[in-house]
Formats: C-alpha cells, structure tokens, sequence
C-alpha cells in the first residue's frame, strides 16, 4: 500500500511526534508499505551542511519538504503558523500522487484541512491523538468561543477518520467521549532505544558540570502547563539544606524566559542549553545524576505521559516526575525507575535528594525495562497492524 504520513514538524527536529513518526514511518515501510512524510523544511538549527542537509537520504521512505512560517523561538506554532502549512498540505493531499491512506498529526486544524482533501480524494485518514488539544485551550484561559471551534475540528476530524491512533488510556477515554463514532486504538507512547541507550559517551560540557557537582536535566519543550519552575525551586531548597546539585534545561520552548528570571531571582546554578540532535541528548541523560519532568495540575494535560521520561529511562537513568498522570502509577510500581510526587516544591527536594546516588546501581535495570516496555518499534508494530486492518 502506499502511506503518506502528514505533520508539521519532523526529523531532524528533535521531538517527541519526529520520534514517533519516524518509528511509524519505518514500521509501514517494514511491513512492505510505500511510504511518503509530506512536512516542512526544519528549522535553520536543524539543518547541516553537505548535500544532504535535511539527513533524508538514508531513510527508507521518502520525504518531501514545503517552506513553512514559524514563531520568534523557531517553532511552527500559533495558528497563523499551523496555516502556512495546513494551506500547502491541503493541495499537496487533493494534487500529489494518490495515496492508500494519510497518517495525520495535530493540530486539530491540520487534521481538518487534511480531512477534507483526504475526502474529495477518497483518501482513508487516520489522525494521531497525542494529546486533546481542545482541552489544553480549556485550561490554558482561552476564549470559549475559540475552544468551541477546536472542539468541533477534534471532533470531526475523529468522528471521520478510519482510525485514531491514540497514546494512553486516558487519551483515549477522552476521544470517545468527544467523538463517539471513532474507531480509536491505543498504541501506547515511547523512544528509539537504538539511539536513547546507557552506555556510550558523554559530552565535554557535562562532563566539566559534574566534575564540579551532579546535574539534574530537563529536556525537551518546556512550556507553561509543564510547570518546570518547581524544580528551580527545589534545586534552591536542597541548597539551604547543604546538597550541592545542578540543574540543565536542554531544549526550547515558551517557559525558559520565566524559568531563567526564577532562577537569576532564587540565584541558583541553572544551566540552559538549546535543542540538540537525539544522540547528543542522550549523551547529556547518560551524564546526568537524574532526569526530571512535571506536569501542573489541573492545566489539561492531567492525562499526558512526557516522552522525556522514556528517553530518560533508556538511557538507564531515574526520573523524579512531579505532578498528575499516568506516570505516577508506573512509578510507584517500579520503584527502580524514580519517583513521582506532588508538584509540590518540599516534596520535589525530598525526591530529588532521595534518589540522587541511586543511578549507578540501577541504570542496567532501567534500561532493560525501557527496552521492554517503552520502545517506539513496538509503538509503531500496533499502529501499523491497527491501520492494516482498518484498511483490509
């Protein structure tokens, strides 16, 4: 069959849906499918030199690029910047060589866009729920006229679609009470554990940290709803008791200025570093004490499992995870694999102080259960044996 995978963001743009769709687009094309990514040109940070700047020529499956408007911090959000590609896609689907089925990442304005080309076209789609987009508007304070009309895209998109794919059960909950008529499956969530891996080098810089005291790191996006100042707070806590720990964002987005300003305030060693291609970040995992992620109570995303914690545990190194979801549950019946707490600043440092010597002697029993439990093959396996049958 041929496969056209549709999204706004992609390899080499370090992310959790480049991640996943890369898995995806491999599992299809493993099984025999011809495999098409229709995305975007990455942005300048991402790009080498050479004849092959976008590292396309290696894949298995083709990808075609269209340029593509993005924000001030480089990303390809805001809905001004979801149009500049969802325009071009919607003539690239209604245009472009016929396609057995589209794969179709949010925003929900994408997959709208994607529907009805996907329609005229006779086009099975099926959209990917990484999370409800609706909801996160919600609580984020947004007009309720606006999450009204996203509301209304999720739930004609899904409605429609002849598959979901969705990440986790409380996703997936969500679908079906949004859209009743969707034929959702959950595929679960995870990382390449061929390039998230304990063992291999470290980089100069996190060497020279941890020559001085061990770090702590946050990678990946950090936005408000995550609520990462907890751990700048904490970091100063465990300070005035005497523990000597560091703390590394690497990554972007729309919360590192207010982070920056608490920790400048707090006068805390805070080090940021700006997103760097997946082996480099497992390379800074590898060197850190703990990996850290958190997610703030009731902003909508109470049901999100952060793909930062898998990449952390296939490098064999403990989380300290701070807030809702299901991350709590797997952590508390894997004690191995770190600790989840309230996102609560106390409780943050007495976490962090707790499992901070702890990674030398379990890092090869993180990685193992990483490798059985959250690998992206696996991942992609289901939703590539669901979207067979949806189409058989």
């Amino acid at each position: 069959m041929h496969i056209a995978i549709a999204s706004r963001i992609f390899e080499p743009e370090p992310s959790a849906a480049s991640f996943r769709l890369d898995a995806l687009a491999t599992g299809f094309t493993e099984q025999g499918d011809r495999v098409r990514v229709l995305t975007v040109r990455p942005a300048p940070a991402n790009v080498r030199s050479g004849d092959d700047p976008y590292r396309d020529a290696d894949r298995a499956y083709t990808v075609t690029r269209f340029p593509v408007f993005r924000d001030n911090s480089g990303y390809v959000r805001g809905y001004f910047q979801y149009l500049s590609f969802d325009i071009p896609l919607f003539f690239r689907i209604l245009f472009g060589a016929k396609q057995d089925a589209i794969v179709v990442e949010p925003p929900p304005t994408t997959v709208f866009f994607a529907s009805i080309a996907a329609k005229i076209r006779r086009i099975p789609v099926f959209a990917y729920a990484a999370d409800v987009w609706s909801d996160a508007s919600e609580s984020t304070g947004a007009p309720g006229a606006v999450v009204k009309v996203v509301r209304w895209l999720e739930k004609f998109a899904w409605n429609n679609a002849r598959g979901v794919f969705s990440v986790n059960d409380g996703v997936t909950d969500r679908v079906r009470e949004i859209a009743p008529k969707a034929a959702v499956r959950t595929v679960g969530n995870g990382i390449n554990t061929e390039v998230f891996i304990a063992s291999g080098e470290i980089p100069a810089a996190a060497q020279e940290l941890r020559s001085a005291a061990p770090y702590v790191i946050y990678t990946g996006t950090a936005s408000e709803w995550q609520g990462a100042e907890v751990f700048v707070q904490a970091i100063a806590e465990l300070h005035k008791r005497g523990v000597d720990l560091r703390l590394v964002f690497l990554g972007q987005g729309t919360a590192l200025p207010e982070l920056k300003n608490t920790a400048a305030e707090l006068q805390v060693p805070v080090e940021f570093y700006d997103p760097v291609p997946p082996e480099q970040a497992a390379a800074w995992l590898r060197g850190s004490a703990l990996s850290i992620a958190s997610i703030r109570p009731g902003a909508g995303y109470d049901f999100a499992y952060p793909t930062k914690i898998f990449a952390a545990w296939a490098c064999g190194t403990p989380v300290v995870y701070a807030g809702p979801g299901p991350a709590r549950e797997v952590l508390s019946e894997n004690p191995v694999l770190g600790r989840g707490v309230d996102h609560e600043v106390t409780a943050v440092a007495d976490a962090l102080q707790a499992i901070i010597s702890e990674k030398a002697e379990s890092a090869s029993a993180i990685e193992a259960w990483a490798q059985e439990n959250v690998s992206l093959s696996g991942v992609a396996r289901r939703a590539v044996e669901f979207a067979h049958t949806r189409l058989s």
